[in-house]
């Protein structure tokens, strides 16, 4: 298979078979996630391999009580770490600024690549994965359970296995079409017509899914709480470079 198709052919698993993964194949996807583009080459992520049965089902819990997650055959949790780099700084004698709101982001960049590096090596050897983006709820229990320190911020987690025959049939959800998403040169926001037309052409009733799905998801309790949690990380970041805020 080729990674096109390996590509369009990927879908979130979430129940794997119970077989261990070998170790010379999770050398080879870690060896692939390393080798994912990183901003001038500072791999600024940490990746926690999560191996003690009681932290795999204390994160299930945090993680929105998704207890297949402590099941899983592996389970990664890639952070976004902005304290390495500013250790290796302070070391070397540089006397470096406190991280920044944009170090943290473009950290979440290079920890995400990464991830999906994982992610299409995983596929391409006959594994199935799925993110977790809840790991960004109930901060300050993640922080404590992960030992994370001050400028190191949980972007996502990855479990990984072989899917299970029912799974591997499951149909892939349809992406909505590309006339919806890729638009030339400047932003602009989607007609009442096109928005309808998006959700349309996905099969789904505008009328009836998107109020079902904001209800499920966006004014859920558990977005509010990564809302939270999220804000919460964001006070150890500073907001403007030192010495160059805007007069007041």
């Amino acid at each position: 298979m080729g990674t096109i198709d390996e590509l369009l052919e990927r879908k979130s698993v979430r129940i794997f078979e119970p077989e261990p993964i070998a170790e010379e194949v999770r050398q080879s996807i870690l060896a692939c996630a390393f080798a994912a583009p990183t901003a001038g080459n500072q791999m600024l992520y940490t990746i926690l391999q999560i191996d003690d049965p009681e932290v795999r089902h204390r994160l299930a819990e945090l993680c929105d009580h998704q207890m297949f997650i402590e099941q899983a055959p592996w389970v990664l949790v890639f952070l976004a770490d902005s304290r390495r780099w500013h250790d290796a700084y302070a070391l070397a004698g540089c006397d470096p600024r406190p991280a920044g709101v944009g170090d943290l982001m473009l950290a979440c960049q290079d920890a995400m690549v990464a991830a999906q590096n994982a992610v299409v090596a995983a596929h391409a050897h006959g594994l199935g994965s799925c993110y977790i983006g809840d790991v960004l709820e109930n901060r300050e229990q993640i922080r404590d359970l992960l030992s994370l320190d001050e400028w190191v911020f949980p972007a996502t987690v990855l479990i990984l296995g072989r899917p299970t025959r029912q799974q591997a049939r499951r149909p892939k959800p349809r992406r909505f079409d590309a006339k919806h998403i890729v638009l030339t040169d400047r932003y602009r926001r989607l007609s009442d017509e096109e928005l309808r037309q998006m959700f349309a052409d996905r099969g789904e009733d505008f009328d009836t899914y998107v109020p079902a799905f904001c209800a499920r998801k966006y004014m859920s309790d558990f977005s509010t709480e990564m809302t939270r949690s999220v804000a919460g990380y964001l006070t150890s970041y500073e907001s403007e470079p030192s010495g160059h805020a805007d007069p007041v």
